[in-house]
């Protein structure tokens, strides 16, 4: 009998594993690809798998009539936190994580996010497995016209943008979602943008690919380390202690004095992490 594999669900033929099923395998990884787009059946459970990645795609995190894979997925997604399997959602991924755990979603109120961007590391990140040993500023694709506007009860904020609050969150002991993209290649970009032409008609595509192009050495030196954390969680899983940090809540409200005083101070540490971030968005003509 092998080792155990880990799940990795793509959602549409547009956003396929990329550079995040390299960098997995030659983690030592073993990977099984659910193409949910190409009409693969999940799975019931994860009790057969070591770990779970969501990849992203086109549809909306409540899109199931079109796509009726959706409330499986996001069934699986919250199963995932419950029994603590180790779980990475990637754009779309993410905001199902966000969603299937009681967070929200909705049309980004900033307008798209798109092209070669900046995040900022949130002040919880810095005693995260996988974002502690990143750079405060690190390089990703964004490319989402959705985003996540509040996290699930109890996560913690890892990482910020101008154009999105919540870019990454870590839900639970070993889940983690990230609104942005890192798993692209230069042809994954390029084909995004001729896809989305007309949606985004007021930016400079050929500029926005360019730098795309231009940036995704930058982004395998920092974010193939982050898959090989990933995969050392996948691997062993005990290793990882239990998050610590203020919880973000979408149920009652704080009232004891303790934790407004800590969540007071988590909040001012955290402002001091995030920096103001250039955007590639092209201005409207008015």
């Amino acid at each position: 009998m092998g080792p155990t594999p880990l799940l990795m669900l793509q959602l549409h033929h547009a956003d396929p594993p990329g550079r995040i099923g390299d960098w997995l395998r030659d983690a030592g990884v073993d990977i099984e690809l659910c193409d949910l787009g190409a009409g693969a059946q999940l799975p019931p459970d994860l009790s057969e798998y070591a770990g779970l990645v969501v990849l992203g795609g086109g549809m909306g995190v409540y899109d199931d009539q079109a796509e009726p894979f959706l409330p499986g997925v996001r069934d699986l997604l919250r199963a995932a936190v419950r029994h603590e399997v180790p779980t990475l959602g990637i754009c779309l991924g993410a905001q199902l994580l966000a969603v299937a755990n009681g967070g929200r979603v909705a049309p980004n109120p900033d307008g798209p996010e798109i092209g070669a961007q900046l995040i900022a590391k949130r002040a919880a990140a810095a005693t995260d497995p996988l974002f502690g040993p990143l750079p405060i500023t690190p390089d990703v694709i964004q490319w989402h016209y959705d985003a996540i506007t509040v996290l699930p009860p109890g996560a913690v904020h890892l990482a910020s943008s101008p154009l999105g609050e919540n870019q990454a969150f870590r839900l639970g002991r070993l889940a983690w979602g990230v609104q942005f993209h890192i798993e692209t290649t230069p042809e994954t970009v390029r084909s995004w943008a001729a896809a989305d032409a007309q949606r985004l008609e007021e930016f400079d595509l050929d500029l926005i690919v360019s730098r795309a192009s231009a940036v995704h050495d930058d982004l395998e030196e920092v974010w193939a380390p982050f898959a090989q954390a990933f995969a050392a969680v996948v691997r062993d899983p005990t290793a990882v202690p239990a998050a610590r940090g203020v919880p973000t809540s979408t149920a009652a409200p704080v009232t004891d004095p303790a934790a407004i005083r800590a969540a007071l101070a988590a909040e001012a540490d955290a402002a001091r992490t995030s920096l103001p971030m250039p955007t590639t968005r092209a201005p409207r003509d008015e």
